[in-house]
């Protein structure tokens, strides 16, 4: 049974919403948690931390699906995926720039860190490649349709086709810029 957007349009909609992002924001809680209880030696407590982490994190997937939060139709899915891949790259490179900065400050440790999330971003980017190429359909006769393409100044995704179609509200899925910001790629 899916469970896709099942409360959009309800009077829980709003609710769902906010426990989507609380638990994304408990996610990030617990991971900082567990990175501080890791700092006071405390390897059992962390990954106890860590684990509460990543059922927060799944929990707010599950209400953003309730909600159609993302897109299920193909082509806005496919979309998608193709925009969070091409942004996971482009990670690479800000948190490459990121870490150079932390060491500047003398912060070596901390850029190291950075540094490892950087290789994990592109390899994050590679991994939302490999699906696409191995499930997205193809267009027929090998024409691809040019699409405009709006870029979030934020953090780089990318958007691909009519951006006016979304609703006022629509947001970045990544970093929630509301689409008035996008730019138009050239």
């Amino acid at each position: 049974m899916s469970f896709y957007g099942q409360t959009k349009g309800t009077e829980l909609e709003k609710t769902i919403a906010q426990l989507a992002a609380g638990e994304a924001m408990g996610g990030m809680m617990y991971y900082a948690l567990a990175r501080i209880a890791k700092e006071f030696g405390l390897d059992d407590a962390a990954d106890q931390f860590t684990e509460i982490g990543n059922q927060e994190t799944n929990h707010a997937g599950f209400y953003a699906t309730l909600n159609g939060r993302y897109p299920k139709d193909g082509d806005a899915f496919w979309n998608l995926v193709r925009g969070l891949s091409k942004a996971e790259y482009k990670g690479e490179g800000a948190l490459n720039g990121l870490a150079a900065k932390l060491e500047s400050m003398g912060l070596t440790e901390a850029a190291a860190s950075v540094k490892e999330f950087a290789l994990q971003e592109k390899r994050h980017g590679e991994l939302t490649q490999a699906i696409l190429e191995k499930y997205s359909p193809k267009p027929e006769g090998g024409a691809v349709e040019k699409k405009p393409v709006y870029v979030c100044p934020v953090c780089g995704f990318e958007y691909e086709g009519d951006l006016a179609r979304e609703a006022d509200g629509y947001k970045c899925p990544i970093c929630s810029v509301p689409k008035q910001s996008f730019i138009l790629r050239e």
